[in-house]
């Protein structure tokens, strides 16, 4: 790990949501969307948290915004406990922690001119008003690539990607020193989703910001990120630098993801490693590795004991997986 104290970090952060039935709504078990994850984002970096639809990584990006409260474990921000933070001073740290959501449709209000939408972050925090208030936005409209007439248009007026450069203004112009990215580019055009992503690395380079990126697609996370955390049903199953992940995944879930990863070759054919089954239930997740009921790799130890997230022999020591059989080549086919 790096010696750097870490902007953001996470321990044992778990997030249940209850299930409740009947009458009387009496909880009959719960949805373990985040089970107990440890997590460390250095100021500058941007880790990407990547997996299936449904494994929690969303839940987990806005767990650690505290937009989800937690049902147990500690986040710190920036040196404080953020998870015992109430009132003002939770308003306080959130000036410095933003986030840019997926739908850039359903995430604005089409009620709202440009300007009033970007601005009432300012007005909340109390930030600027008038003349300075006008400024901000009109700098801010302009580093995400608008031009500064797009203020008084509404929403619907704007195509997908300018409306999402609008939720990027939105986050940005506060300045926060974190920004929690959830799939900010999925719900684009392949042609737009470049253009989006270029911006945010120059944003991020521009105004020295920290991301959590949060994507289903690891060529997307792979470009974006400089380390890469790989979630399962609730679980991190392994993390570390984007390159080693690239060159050397450790997990077979992860060597399952990079498999399906399209080839930058026209012609090439890629060795791509099929998952037999269904993603188990959150809510009755399996013994042992969660993993396991798909896992080409599987043997008794895996339904018996639970592999600990750790770094494996002969590998860098911030390379970490959660697997038995960590390293071991999956089958292809």
């Amino acid at each position: 790990m790096s010696a750097v104290r870490p902007l953001l970090s996470a321990r044992g952060l778990v997030k249940h949501f209850p299930i409740r039935r009947g009458v009387l709504q009496r909880v009959v078990g719960y949805v373990r969307a985040v089970d107990g994850v440890d997590l460390d984002v250095s100021p500058g970096q941007t880790v990407g948290l990547v997996g299936e639809s449904g494994c929690g990584k969303s839940t987990l990006g806005r767990t650690l915004l505290r937009l989800v409260e937690p049902t147990a474990g500690e986040i710190t921000f920036d040196g404080q406990d953020l998870t015992r933070m109430r009132g003002r001073a939770l308003k306080k740290a959130r000036r410095d922690m933003q986030i840019v959501f997926q739908d850039p449709v359903g995430s604005l209000d089409p009620r709202m001119t440009v300007h009033d939408i970007v601005a009432e972050g300012l007005g909340a925090h109390r930030l600027a008003s008038g003349r300075e208030r006008d400024r901000r936005i009109q700098e801010i409209l302009e580093l995400v690539g608008l031009r500064t007439e797009m203020a008084s248009r509404y929403p619907h007026e704007f195509s997908g990607g300018q409306r999402q450069r609008i939720g990027i203004a939105r986050a940005l112009v506060l300045r926060p020193k974190l920004v929690v990215a959830d799939e900010p580019v999925s719900a684009l055009d392949v042609s737009i989703q470049s253009q989006v992503l270029n911006l945010l690395v120059e944003l991020k380079r521009n105004l020295n910001l920290t991301y959590v990126f949060v994507a289903h697609n690891l060529a997307v996370v792979g470009y974006i990120s400089d380390r890469i955390a790989v979630m399962y049903l609730g679980k991190i199953v392994e993390i570390g630098d984007a390159e080693e992940i690239y060159r050397r995944p450790l997990h077979p879930y992860t060597q399952a993801l990079l498999s399906a990863v399209a080839q930058p070759v026209p012609g090439a054919r890629s060795r791509r490693i099929v998952l037999r089954g269904e993603v188990p239930s959150p809510i009755n997740p399996p013994s042992g590795c969660r993993f396991r009921t798909r896992c080409p790799l599987a043997q008794e130890i895996c339904a018996q004991q639970e592999p600990a997230l750790e770094s494996k022999a002969g590998q860098p020591s911030h390379h970490l997986a959660a697997c038995h059989f960590a390293g071991k080549p999956v089958p292809v086919g």
